[in-house]
Formats: C-alpha cells, structure tokens, sequence
C-alpha cells in the first residue's frame, strides 16, 4: 500500500522562499561582476538548475510504502526501512523544522523506533486516519495514539 505526502500552501510558499534565495544567491555574481562571458553566466545559471531540482525531487517525490515486513518512507535521496517490530509509537505532530523528517506538510504524524538514530521520523501522508490504522493493523504493540 503506498501513500503519497500532503502538500500544504505553506509549505509551497516555504519552498518558493527557499527556490528565490537559492536564485539569488546564484544570479549575484551576474550582477557583481558586469561581465557577460560565459563562466559567469552558465555556472551560475547551472548551480541553480541542480540546487532547485534537488529541492523539488525531495519535496514532491515523497512516498511512504507498507511492505510484508516493514515501512519504507523515502523522499529524494533519502529512505528509511521501519521494521514493524521496531515501531514504538505514533503521534501527530505540526513540528516541521526539527528532526528528522521527510514531509511536505504542518499537519503530519511522528513515528518513533528503535532504531532511529534522531528517535523517530515526521511524516505527512495525504491520508492520515487511513495510514494510521494501517500502522496499528501492522504494529499491534504500539502505544496509544493522541
């Protein structure tokens, strides 16, 4: 079963924030230098092709799959394998700024493991009820949810 994650209108004005400061600390030398040859103009323009694709494949491929013997939440370059067994709790959460996270959303849910090297990972699927009670049916021994 695969849940894509909610995308909210903050987070996409947080990310337009994001993709303008990238540009412009990209174009400044453009600026700074008055010239027009070529290394000015194609590195610039280069590094913020690579730095904004980055950005947006880690924002909007974010996909979090249940398979046979654990969840996998992956977002760009990063993934994450949670065994069911290691699932200790489940709690929502609005903190997007710390931790480890892989979410494009304010309203999200926490999932804390034993394994994690933070503690836990902040989530936000697009369907939040439908993928909690997917977690309790796969983790019967997790705590109670808030």
């Amino acid at each position: 079963m695969v849940f894509h994650s909610k995308i909210d209108s903050f987070f996409i004005k947080f990310m337009l924030l994001a993709v303008l400061i990238v540009g412009a600390a990209s174009f400044s030398p453009l600026f700074a230098e008055g010239g027009t040859l070529w290394p000015v103009v194609i590195i610039p323009t280069l590094m913020f092709f690579i730095v904004t694709g980055v950005i947006l494949w880690m924002t909007f491929s974010i996909q979090y799959v249940f398979y046979q013997d654990y969840l996998f939440v992956k977002g760009g370059p990063f993934r994450s394998r949670i065994p069911y067994e290691q699932i200790t709790k489940v709690s929502p959460t609005t903190d997007i700024f710390t931790g480890y996270r892989i979410l494009s959303s304010r309203d999200g849910v926490e999932i804390f493991y034993k394994t994690a090297i933070l503690g836990s990972v902040k989530i936000s699927p697009e369907n939040k009820k439908e993928f909690i009670s997917e977690v309790k049916k796969r983790c019967p021994n997790i705590q109670d949810l808030k």
